[in-house]
């Protein structure tokens, strides 16, 4: 019963999501850019000294990219073998008979332990992005924010934490189904409410028409041309240079609480023109539905990591949960041993998260540029000009490791997204845009 209603569930997630899945495809136009792309160069480079910086920042993000993923799998072995959750347990059952606040206890103590055990590595991160001019960020300011973090963390995963154990108990052997549900019903609700009452915590946003009027007079060109809906009141302004110097723009939520954003430091660094490419390849991820189809990516990665996940999990008890005091998988600190999988997993999935959020990178890269022909005189030049100015400010290396690029970056690099940009012109005799007619 359990599996059908799976699988039922997952053939109608594909019947949506495969219809929208058809703008990924690639036309002839974009592949013969993407060829010519391959041999440019020069359409993204840096000068010597900053050349320099960015292959030091590249090797350090690198360094603490694998080391981090390598050491949440090593702490939790770790912590297992010297039977610290099982300890976490028993304070847990002392401290109070009640199933909920042993829930909570056990799950603030777990993430607090782990929490601290990486510190150190977030310490050194914030480091290099200060080191580099990434971040103005002061130590004061980056604590605080750890600090809210750690606390909505603690928060979400208490309450996703005690409805697992309950669906443990109801369903010993389908649990990882059963959980799967409210786990995408908090996913929904994570990206719902996040832009209204989580972002505004760590950041300061106000309407951009409130800051820059004239600006929101050229974007809503761009805006009319695509035919997204998308008023005035949903383009908002976030001051990020209180933290960083970056470049970035973004958009979040769904429905009521859809916005697109702006950081500061993009409108300060971008021209009129610019900005205009850089709205359009945000709009294209509402236009092209890329929120819904990272939902359904998202929902069957769940449901699959779940299911492999509860497997694997039985093993290691069956193997090794006597030595690790723990007593079934209903117990408190078997939580460890699930994240200690699901980290697993999550680390051999990885190429495959990036590869499908560089798809749809992509396509917004096309509806970008696409949706301000006519608008700005130069397109391709435009385009091309705001990569280097983010690639510059970023300091993106032009030539990043292409395995590294695979496995861990989640956007096409800086520079394969320049060249794309200067070669692509479907508004030339003989070829064809991609999502406007001619």
């Amino acid at each position: 019963m359990n599996v059908r209603v799976a699988l039922l569930l997952l053939t109608s997630f594909f019947a949506v999501a495969i219809p929208s899945a058809k703008a990924l495809e690639t036309t002839p136009t974009e592949a013969q850019a993407l060829r010519a792309a391959e041999q440019n160069q020069t359409a993204y480079t840096l000068p010597p000294e900053k050349l320099k910086l960015a292959k030091e920042l590249f090797r350090s993000r690198t360094a603490l990219h694998f080391v981090g993923e390598a050491w949440g799998i090593l702490q939790l072995v770790l912590l297992l073998a010297m039977g610290v959750p099982a300890r976490l347990r028993d304070l847990a059952e002392r401290l109070t008979e009640s199933r909920w606040g042993q829930c909570f206890v056990f799950v603030f103590l777990f993430l607090l332990l782990t929490a601290l055990l990486n510190v150190p590595l977030r310490l050194y991160g914030h480091h290099v992005s200060l080191e580099y001019g990434l971040s103005v960020q002061r130590w004061g300011s980056w604590f605080a924010d750890l600090g809210k973090s750690f606390l909505l963390e603690w928060l979400v995963a208490g309450l996703l934490v005690m409805v697992l154990f309950w669906v443990i108990r109801k369903s010993p052997k389908h649990w990882w189904f059963w959980f799967w549900i409210p786990t995408m019903a908090a996913v929904l609700f994570g990206v719902f409410l996040s832009p209204i009452l989580v972002d505004p915590l760590f950041n300061k946003f106000e309407p951009l028409q409130q800051h820059d009027p004239a600006l929101v007079t050229q974007l809503e060109k761009v805006v009319a041309r695509s035919g997204v809906t998308l008023p005035p009141d949903r383009m908002f302004y976030m001051r990020a240079s209180s933290k960083v110097t970056s470049m970035n723009a973004y958009v979040t939520g769904f429905g009521p609480s859809k916005r697109l954003v702006l950081w500061d430091t993009t409108i300060a660094a971008a021209t009129p023109d610019e900005l205009a490419g850089v709205f359009g390849h945000e709009l294209g991820h509402y236009a092209l539905h890329h929120i819904v189809q990272g939902l359904l990516f998202s929902a069957v990665f769940l449901l699959v990591g779940f299911f492999v996940g509860q497997r694997m999990t039985w093993w290691l008890l069956a193997r090794y949960g006597a030595r690790w005091q723990i007593r079934s998988q209903n117990d408190w600190a078997c939580l460890a041993v699930l994240a200690l999988v699901l980290n697993v997993l999550n680390f051999f999935a990885e190429p495959i998260e990036n590869s499908f959020s560089r798809s749809i990178e992509h396509a917004a890269d096309v509806y970008g540029q696409e949706a301000i022909h006519g608008i700005v005189a130069d397109p391709q030049t435009t385009t091309q000009q705001g990569f280097q100015k983010l690639g510059e400010n970023s300091l993106d290396d032009p030539t990043p490791h292409p395995l590294i690029d695979f496995w861990s970056d989640g956007h096409p690099s800086t520079a394969s997204r320049a060249a794309f940009a200067l070669a692509y012109n479907p508004w030339t005799a003989g070829q064809h845009p991609k999502y406007f007619q001619p």
